[in-house]
């Protein structure tokens, strides 16, 4: 037993009450993937567990559950199955398949280059399980040979699907990076942003490897290697490995167009020319086996020591059997030809034991099995009518789903096509539509954050976000938001949390910003002021009367008609001032002129008259000029003239 399988905590403990872990198989970045037996369903199954020092760090949280949603959302033999993801404690885990074998990586250092046949038969596995993402609009993002596995069996499927967006150099070290950049579209190298044509790029680049033996672009330094990617061609296998045909170069070349736009739509595209491809050459996929390794036992009692047995070191390289040529036939048939007497003899001891094996093969031999029938599609009642015909016994068990009905039949385990004994149990897996999802108040996200957060949660944001002006919210800062059911109904209300479901549509109101003051401004710097914040001035104006501003200066923006906030897009109506109001001046005759002074000052004018002081009080006023009645501004002189 090795020191650090003596060392791992986590050997011999039982993880979430079910989970007996066995030992280590391998350890990566962000995860350690052990063997491990599911107490409860008594089966060998992997278990990746999260390092822990990952455990407080959202990001790799989210990249871990994403690789559980998006493998679950898949049903195809060629990619791993995650059966499971939880959390004991501060150890976040998922539960996957268990396949004993190698990564397409380990057979390319033993065998450094395969075969055209090898070539195209684990290509055309790993397109079909990536045909099944595409269709499901989930991009892998990761593709590369320790991605693909090549399992005892002869099963070939892609796993891995953790990978939320592309890795950065700030996000990953150098040697980690180097390892992924090899296989990195010109698009993530130069915008960041990744699509079906980007895993298309990423297949080029390992087509390319496995004909030649070594990657096309190779550097001391990470960022050499990705300045290749974006502005160099990839060459054709042929020059490295003159054995490569010339459909292969030409797929190589296709794969790895520079401009995304060139290359193959999706996996399916891709899978369908390889195809053509296979039929041109005359070469089909063959069964890829590996060695044996020595088996795992089930037994609670084993030793790590035993354990070894599974680790990837110990397995040889797959062989894969290749087509039989017409001079090994013809050598065949000619030595069948001198063994026709001996086949004579032969045929009669076959007679002779025909009839007892005839017994056997149809009482408890493989006559005795019946295939599992197609019932994707049905009710699970159809599906247990369908099943029981064949003597199977139907268990229903739920399972959520995004594309498939509520209420119809996924799959079944086992799978359709696959022989079992009469009077087997048949796990069918009915839809029981999208997962409930619980949400957190969206209100003081940002829009970016909010747009995210929905996303990990497989909640689609409809289109661009409502904007209306706050002076209480900060620009760009969610206000409200509300989902509509996928399949109709009323919105419901999530500004402050809700419990909604995946591929549900979400709509958000964000704020933006505060309506300018343009108070003071003349009307074209406020005209200008608000255009830039997508506000319309109307061209006509409301003029008042304002003590406060002068006369052509801008009051503000009349109130919006159907109140509420005003929104981007909308057209506003500027208040201009008119200056001061005009007043009246009032009738002071008969008074002294002292005490008309008085008057024409509290009524805000500026009162004047040529006699002294000191005879104010003595002389009453005969008129004014302006005289009384008249309107005039604030501050007009007003002459008072008097009698004697």
């Amino acid at each position: 037993m090795s020191t650090s399988q003596q060392t791992d905590p986590l050997i011999g403990r039982l993880v979430d009450g079910r989970y007996r872990v066995r030992a280590r198989i391998a350890r990566g970045g962000m995860a350690t993937v052990y063997v491990a037996t599911d107490l409860r369903l008594e089966r060998r199954i992997a278990l990746k567990v999260m390092h822990g020092h990952l455990s407080d760090d959202s990001i790799f949280q989210s990249r871990f559950i994403q690789e559980a949603r998006a493998a679950a959302r898949l049903a195809d033999p060629h990619v791993v199955n995650v059966f499971d993801q939880g959390q004991d404690g501060d150890m976040a885990y998922l539960v996957m398949e268990y396949l004993p074998g190698i990564t397409l990586r380990e057979l390319l250092r033993e065998q450094r280059r395969l075969t055209v046949p090898q070539t195209i038969t684990i290509m055309d596995a790993v397109l079909s399980g990536l045909a099944a993402a595409h269709r499901a609009h989930i991009v892998h993002r990761d593709v590369k040979p320790e991605n693909v596995l090549l399992a005892e069996d002869g099963r070939i499927k892609i796993g891995d699907f953790g990978l939320a967006r592309a890795t950065t150099a700030n996000t990953a070290t150098g040697q980690m990076l180097l390892g992924t950049i090899a296989y990195l579209a010109p698009e993530l190298v130069t915008r960041g942003s990744a699509d079906a044509r980007s895993d298309i790029y990423a297949l080029g680049i390992m087509l390319y490897e496995m004909l030649t033996g070594e990657q096309p672009y190779k550097g001391e330094q990470p960022m050499q290697i990705a300045y290749q990617h974006a502005t160099d061609s990839v060459p054709r296998p042929s020059a490295k490995n003159p054995g490569v045909p010339e459909p292969l170069d030409e797929l190589v070349l296709w794969a790895t167009e520079r401009d995304p736009d060139e290359r193959p739509a999706d996996a399916k595209v891709m899978l369908e020319r390889l195809r053509e491809i296979e039929r041109e050459l005359g070469v089909s996929p063959q069964v890829v086996r590996t060695a044996p390794i020595g088996i795992v036992p089930e037994d609670e009692g084993m030793d790590s020591g035993e354990m070894t047995k599974v680790l990837p070191g110990a397995f040889t390289a797959p062989t894969v059997t290749p087509p039989v040529d017409n001079t090994t036939r013809l050598r065949r048939r000619t030595k069948r030809n001198a063994a026709k007497g001996g086949w004579l003899i032969a045929l009669v001891l076959l007679l002779a034991g025909l009839a007892g094996g005839t017994g056997w093969w149809f009482g408890s031999g493989p006559g005795s099995q019946v295939a599992v029938a197609d019932v994707s599609g049905m009710t699970f009642a159809d599906a247990q009518a369908e099943l029981a015909v064949l003597s199977l016994q139907a268990v229903e068990q739920g399972e959520n789903n995004l594309e498939v009905p509520t209420g119809t039949v996924i799959r079944t385990e086992p799978s359709s096509g696959t022989r079992v004994d009469q009077d087997a149990t048949v796990t069918v897996f009915v839809s029981l539509g999208p997962a409930e999802v619980s949400l957190t108040p969206l209100a003081g996200m940002s829009e970016a954050q909010a747009r995210e957060y929905l996303e990990q949660n497989i909640v689609n944001v409809q289109g661009d976000a409502a904007r209306e002006f706050r002076d209480d919210v900060e620009r760009d800062v969610v206000i409200s938001a509300s989902v509509t059911p996928r399949d109709g109904g009323d919105a419901i209300d999530c500004t402050n949390g809700c419990t909604v479901r995946q591929d549900d549509d979400a709509s958000l109101l964000v704020s933006a910003g505060a309506v300018p003051d343009v108070s003071g401004r003349g009307v074209d710097s406020a005209t200008s002021e608000l255009n830039a914040v997508d506000l319309q001035v109307s061209g006509e104006t409301i003029q008042e009367y304002s003590s406060d501003f002068s006369n052509g200066e801008v009051i503000g923006i009349a109130a919006r008609g159907e109140g509420g906030n005003w929104r981007p897009g909308e057209t506003v109506t500027l208040i201009v001032s008119k200056g001061p109001a005009p007043i009246e001046v009032p009738d002071v005759e008969g008074l002294t002129v002292a005490e008309a002074m008085t008057v024409l000052s509290e009524a805000g004018f500026e009162p004047g008259t040529a006699l002294p002081q000191i005879v104010w009080g003595i002389f009453t006023v005969s008129s004014t000029s302006p005289g009384a009645g008249s309107w005039e501004l604030p501050g007009t002189q007003v002459t008072v003239r008097s009698t004697g």
